[in-house]
């Protein structure tokens, strides 16, 4: 496969992905079912024993089943195939009610291999338009909450008094919806982007900004009142192949950074209150409500959005349950009728004791700097000395003029009655000294000569009246 194919497979949406699992398990699960209620027969009157193992096999047969059709259903949602969708939900309701000892399985059977049939039989062959438009949507994969529905949102919210509370946005963008919140209700605004663009400009709006991706930055456990989570809707490839959604992904590891009592606001398509979310939810919080976003908003991106206050987390496969049927648009309350006041934030001062994001933010070291008072007199801070004219406090001995000649403190222009430019250097000269020698009873026997190599400063000067050199 080459490269570019092995690029074009992996960006197959994950709704396709999820169809093409869902039709192998209702051929699967529709062949099971039959199986499974022949051998009840079978065994009704020799071993009724058997019977019931197998009848219970049967119910367990037809619970993967309607799970599959309910994949199927949330799956065709997201490609905004409603006819198809409706047709899954139908198959999932009669089914759920359909009597397991009933001898007319001949339709039901037909009925489920039919609506099979019709699905891809790999994510690949989905049809092409549709692949395109659900890939535009992962390419764009941000989509900023309206201010409308953020000020309904506001609504449902009693901020303490007296009290800064922290609010939170994993993937902030351009961090607008996170100041709407925080704005006149005394809240200190965190929040982490991915691009560098959009996290530049979050700077301007919120006190902190993580730059780098949310899932290798380093951030204080319960330490957040309220958590605004606008997650990228995309799928992304694990290291086994498999597929996660970033929806669940950012509900499984931010959840752990709002405080017991903290308020969660999560946004997501309602095709994505899949069972699993659904249960991650009714298992880590209390007094959840999930509403529809107006009907502008809804009709283009699908959202809804759950509330809910942060509880110890209590193991509970049937906790999501009640979630699960506001997958259904038509059962979806608008967020205009949330009521006022609802949900009231933790009254606890809390510290953030660590925020780092995954690259160094240079940015905001900048920012900090400038509004540090300690920072701006230490710049500005200049001593007596400083603000002086300098003058040695006794005049200068001729070494000490050569030291600073040789070491270039002293070139370049001298601006005085009579400008001039002035460079010293030091040269190496070489001399010899004699010394006679004489016999203890003073008789000359001779001389030694010694080579004497010794610094001289020479200064090089120009002047109006031409050049001088000085030693």
């Amino acid at each position: 496969m080459s490269e570019q194919e092995n690029q074009q497979r992996q960006e197959i949406p994950f709704a396709a992905e999820k169809l093409s699992e869902a039709r192998t398990a209702i051929f699967r699960g529709s062949a099971e079912l039959l199986a499974w209620r022949a051998r009840v027969e079978k065994y009704h009157q020799a071993d009724p024993k058997r019977a019931r193992e197998c009848y219970e096999e049967l119910v367990k047969a037809r619970k993967r089943l309607t799970a599959a059709l309910g994949s199927a259903r949330l799956a065709l949602l997201e490609m905004e195939d409603y006819s198809a969708a409706g047709t899954a939900g139908k198959l999932q309701a009669g089914l759920t009610g359909f009597n397991l000892m009933s001898r007319a399985y001949k339709p039901v059977y037909e009925a489920l291999r039919g609506f099979a049939g019709k699905l891809p039989k790999r994510a690949d062959t989905v049809n092409a338009q549709v692949i395109g438009r659900l890939m535009n949507q992962v390419r764009m994969g941000y989509y900023p909450t309206d201010p409308e529905n953020i000020s309904h949102i506001l609504r449902a919210i009693r901020f303490p008094e007296g009290v800064t509370t922290n609010v939170f946005d994993p993937c902030c963008g351009c961090g607008k919806a996170l100041r709407q919140i925080a704005q006149g209700n005394n809240c200190y605004a965190y929040g982490v982007e991915l691009d560098e663009a959009r996290a530049e400009e979050a700077q301007t709006r919120l006190h902190r900004v993580g730059v780098g991706s949310f899932f290798h930055s380093r951030i204080s456990s319960e330490s957040f009142h309220l958590m605004l989570l606008n997650p990228p809707y995309l799928s992304v490839l694990n290291q086994g192949g498999t597929r996660a959604r970033h929806e669940k992904r950012f509900l499984v590891e931010s959840l752990g950074h709002l405080m017991v009592g903290g308020l969660l606001i999560y946004v997501i398509p309602y095709y994505r209150l899949t069972p699993d979310i659904c249960r991650i939810l009714g298992e880590n919080f209390d007094d959840l409500s999930v509403w529809r976003f107006t009907d502008g908003e809804f009709q283009k991106f699908k959202q809804a959005v759950i509330l809910g206050r942060r509880k110890k987390r209590a193991d509970d496969p049937e906790a999501g349950t009640p979630l699960e049927r506001y997958a259904d648009p038509a059962l979806l309350p608008c967020i205009t009728q949330v009521e006022e006041g609802r949900y009231a934030l933790p009254a606890v001062s809390r510290t953030v004791e660590t925020f780092k994001g995954e690259r160094f933010n240079e940015k905001e070291l900048e920012r900090q700097l400038s509004q540090s008072d300690s920072i701006r007199r230490l710049m500005n801070a200049k001593s007596t000395l400083d603000r002086t004219d300098k003058h040695p406090l006794l005049p200068l001995s001729i070494g000490q003029i050569g030291l600073v000649g040789g070491s270039g403190m002293i070139n370049g222009l001298i601006e005085c009655d009579t400008p001039h430019i002035i460079k010293g250097r030091i040269i190496k000269v070489k001399t010899e000294e004699r010394e006679e020698k004489y016999s203890s009873h003073g008789v000359h026997i001779g001389a030694e000569i010694k080579e004497v190599i010794s610094n001289k400063m020479v200064f090089n000067v120009l002047t109006p009246q031409g050049f001088k050199a000085l030693t």
